[in-house]
């Protein structure tokens, strides 16, 4: 197993760059499935996630040519026949769902798995079955699948309201609803830049979309898609982390730059809170410019949908106010008990407890570098950033979690001036 070890002390400088976004290619593969023909993928990251359900995809017979160092992928779903997506792979993550609306949209049928995910909270996929339903769709579940099907092989469309709004059901019902009969209506429709991204690259496939960006997201059905070249947009979430990372760990008055990210993606919430530390924010183009203030201001911020604060940088905004003069809380809305990094960075000296849906933050503590484990993927990432401005050494066990959404996390902080390795250990050796 691997783990990273960062020895703390050392400043962020130089430059970083974002790569393409995990939580909108997955979608984009998704959509590849509704055409027969050849879609090509371009800044799609190098992550275990995009890996893992590329491998769902190839269960249905199509065929996928990954040049994950070109950061491109090829999908061509004219040989799909089989529309299963087994528990074996699906259990794996819970983007793999997506197959129910994508296999439903072209085929008129499914049988998913019930999926995965990470350890922390309930993601249930009602939503997802009630806007199929909505949609049409007759639904069974049966020895852990969900097994779908559209009357004379084709969904006649419907009205869906989500409550709350969600971004993986609000792409499920769009998969689905695209090669409907009739029209449909998404009532409360997530508006992330993922789910518009995604939207973008089926009207560049043919469908008819209106409303897009908007809380009522309006679709009328059409008879096929057709094949595009289509490019991801850059990771919203690395972006936060990097800029948090910035603002503890860049020198004062020295600019950290970041390069390829889109700082109207995060929210105007993140934006105003971050700005609200002191540190300073310079955009142009794909650029942006991270300044750290000589002394950080503690804001506290609650999780919302977007464009609330995302909840996705929950944990590492924690670490953020860990390093401020002053107290603070993080008040946790979208998904309850999203807080088990916090003991693990209680044991790096974090004087932060657990109220509730909130974390209550005195800063200004030396944070000391010991070993720690990695539980979910933001939780990893935020134990990372305290180990590059704690005392001494911090190892971060179990690293696959980050893996699943941060590419090659340690040879990008490297190059801006952090000393930090991956390194191969037996997590079940005795102490020597």
């Amino acid at each position: 197993m691997d783990k990273l070890v960062v020895r703390g002390g050392n400043p962020l400088t130089g430059s970083l760059t974002v790569s393409g976004s995990k939580n909108t290619a997955l979608p984009l593969m998704s959509a590849a499935l509704l055409t027969d023909g050849r879609v090509t993928l371009s800044n799609v990251p190098d992550l275990k996630d995009v890996q893992t359900f590329a491998r769902v995809i190839e269960v249905t017979g199509t065929t996928i040519e990954h040049t994950p160092q070109q950061h491109l992928i090829s999908l061509n779903a004219g040989s799909l026949t089989r529309i299963e997506a087994p528990y074996e792979l699906v259990k794996r993550m819970r983007a793999s769902f997506y197959m129910l609306g994508a296999l439903l949209g072209r085929m008129g049928k499914a049988r998913v798995s019930l999926p995965g995910g990470c350890a922390w909270g309930p993601r249930p996929v009602d939503l997802h079955i009630q806007g199929m339903k909505a949609l049409g769709a007759e639904i069974d579940l049966h020895q852990g699948y969900v097994v779908a099907s559209a009357p004379a092989g084709r969904l006649p469309g419907g009205r869906v309201t989500l409550d709350p709004s969600s971004v993986g059901a609000t792409i499920n019902i769009i998969l689905a609803a695209t090669l409907a009969r009739g029209s449909s209506v998404i009532e409360n429709a997530a508006i992330e830049p993922d789910v518009v991204h995604f939207c973008e690259m089926l009207q560049a496939m043919g469908a008819r979309l209106n409303g897009v960006g908007t809380r009522t997201l309006e679709i009328e059905g059409v008879d096929r898609l057709d094949p595009v070249d289509f490019e991801n947009c850059p990771d919203r979430i690395e972006m936060g982390t990097f800029m948090i990372a910035a603002a503890i760990a860049g020198r004062p008055g020295q600019a950290v730059e970041i390069h390829h990210g889109r700082a109207d993606h995060l929210g105007s919430a993140f934006m105003e809170a971050f700005q609200r530390t002191g540190t300073r924010v310079e955009e142009s183009d794909s650029l942006i410019r991270v300044i750290a203030p000589e002394e950080l201001r503690p804001v506290s911020v609650t999780t919302d949908i977007y464009p609330g604060f995302p909840t996705d940088l929950q944990a590492q905004w924690t670490v953020l106010m860990a390093r401020c003069a002053g107290n603070s809380k993080v008040y946790e809305t979208v998904y309850p008990d999203r807080f088990k990094h916090i003991p693990e960075l209680q044991r790096m000296g974090v004087n932060a407890i657990i109220v509730g849906d909130e974390v209550v933050i005195e800063g200004g503590k030396a944070i000391q570098g010991t070993h720690v484990m990695s539980t979910d993927l933001r939780a990893s990432v935020s134990l990372v950033l305290a180990g590059m401005v704690a005392e001494g050494e911090t190892h971060v066990l179990r690293v696959y979690h980050l893996d699943r959404g941060y590419e090659r996390l340690e040879e990008k902080l490297s190059g801006a001036g952090i000393d930090i390795e991956r390194v191969r250990y037996d997590e079940w050796a005795d102490p020597s």
